[in-house]
């Protein structure tokens, strides 16, 4: 086990991803819907443009066209049609079974939440700023690789018993083997290291960490992953 201070410098709820939508997806996206020369499109009018666009059409068209392109690869049409559907009442980056599109259906559902005023739920993500100070320096490389998972093990710590990350996976955050802790962590930023601390950003669904905003300074103990595990 490995010693840690940890200390929650802020903590922001979010409606959006950062940099989750870039300009080449906003050109897809029209290009989806029949415009003709979105490259033509100043930058700046590209969100715009695209969200206008899918007013066109019917909520639940405008979303199997979102899903579809995020999930071209992953989701059959069938697939696609059916959670275009449950999109319109159901937070799938929450409710869905498969933890690895979360961050996808969560993405889809801001967007669309934002082009069609309201008509689907509104998208909640926390982000938040963390101190980790090892007792011993040499423990700072626990997040070299995969540092998803011991930070998940500090986080939780710090968090209420009764929070759903420890009741979901409190054998993985005792454990050695975590392969979930990626989908759960969408965004992962060492913004400041040094030879004995580093400070990430951090950027989750709600439904995971939104407790962690009552956390204060705390000793915990985690460790890294030893059991590599890919999930589909």
């Amino acid at each position: 086990m490995k010693n840690f201070t940890v200390e929650r410098l802020s903590f922001d709820s979010l409606t959006e991803l950062p940099n989750s939508w870039q300009a080449h997806d906003y050109k897809a996206l029209l290009k989806e819907t029949g415009y003709d020369n979105p490259d033509e499109i100043e930058p700046a009018e590209l969100k715009a443009m695209a969200l206008m666009s899918l007013t066109d059409l019917e909520p639940a068209e405008a979303a199997q066209m979102v899903l579809g392109y995020l999930f071209a690869d992953q989701l059959t049409t069938g697939q696609v049609e059916n959670l275009a559907h449950q999109m319109l009442t159901e937070k799938l980056w929450e409710e869905n079974p498969e933890l690895s599109q979360h961050e996808g259906f969560y993405k889809a559902t801001q967007l669309l939440y934002e082009a069609y005023n309201g008509k689907f739920p509104r998208a909640e993500a926390v982000q938040f700023q963390v101190q980790l100070t090892p007792e011993n320096p040499e423990d700072l490389a626990a997040f070299d690789t995969q540092p998803e998972a011991p930070l998940l093990r500090l986080l939780a710590q710090g968090m209420p018993d009764n929070t759903l990350l420890k009741r979901l996976f409190h054998e993985q955050l005792d454990g050695t083997s975590f392969p979930e802790a990626p989908s759960i962590v969408w965004q992962l930023n060492a913004v400041k290291k040094t030879d004995s601390a580093v400070v990430f950003d951090v950027v989750s669904s709600a439904y995971w960490l939104d407790d962690f905003k009552y956390a204060d300074t705390y000793q915990a103990t985690t460790q890294p992953d030893t059991v590599v595990e890919e999930v589909e």
